[in-house]
């Protein structure tokens, strides 16, 4: 079964509800990403953090996954896929794809500020000051804030290095690491990109844009695919 590769972005979500991470003028929700999303923003005031993840998680109660969530899951009928997300919710999983790797974290986990590698699931949207790990310090929000490392974009790199197809669908590849993984796909592997506004794309060779949002886009990207089994 041949292998495809998907990098989703906000584009993906968008469609269900799910603020996009910032818009024109720098602002999320009209906070200052560095405010809410920085480890500096956080040891400044973690009240507003936790309380603006809260507020995130709260809202993401109520997102169901849309078509091209459901798209991308379907494709699993014919092809070995692959979800790498940049999105923190879990609306690839709720359509039923298996295999998702998210690149900047879940919102609905909440990981130790002692020691990273002790991460929980949540059962409610709050996370407080005073809710504490097993070793007694602070939970934060198990989300990869600007500045820090991005743990699972090795492992993703080799995936798209071994893939028989590689789409882009919902991001504008601006966000990096993320945005270089199509530099790991093999010039010979045919690329789709799914998006409203594609940037340039350059020296990139077997490249197929699809100018459309992520919806529709999936959908025309299905029948390209099921085409070339």
């Amino acid at each position: 079964m041949k292998k495809i590769a998907v990098l989703t972005g906000a584009g993906v979500s968008a469609e269900s509800g799910i603020a996009t991470f910032r818009d024109a003028d720098g602002l999320w929700e009209g906070h200052d990403v560095m405010e809410v999303a920085s480890p500096e923003g956080w040891r400044r005031n973690p009240e507003l953090v936790l309380e603006f993840y809260n507020q995130r998680r709260k809202a993401a109660l109520n997102a169901k996954p849309n078509k091209a969530h459901i798209g991308l899951a379907e494709l699993e009928d014919h092809f070995d896929v692959t979800i790498i997300t940049q999105n923190v919710d879990e609306l690839h999983e709720q359509a039923g794809s298996s295999n998702v790797i998210h690149l900047h974290g879940k919102l609905f986990e909440s990981r130790s500020t002692a020691d990273p590698s002790l991460i929980y699931s949540m059962d409610s949207w709050q996370l407080n000051i005073g809710d504490l790990c097993e070793k007694g310090s602070q939970l934060r929000p198990n989300i990869v804030w600007f500045g820090e490392m991005v743990p699972m974009i090795e492992v993703a790199a080799q995936l798209v290095s071994g893939c028989d197809f590689f789409v882009v669908a919902g991001t504008s590849l601006l966000v990096y690491p993320a945005a270089s993984l199509i530099d790991y796909v093999a010039p010979e592997i045919s690329k789709y990109l799914i998006d409203p506004k594609i940037p340039d794309m350059g020296h990139y060779t077997n490249l197929t844009l699809i100018e459309d949002k992520a919806t529709s886009g999936v959908e025309k990207l299905k029948t390209a695919l099921i085409q070339q089994k």
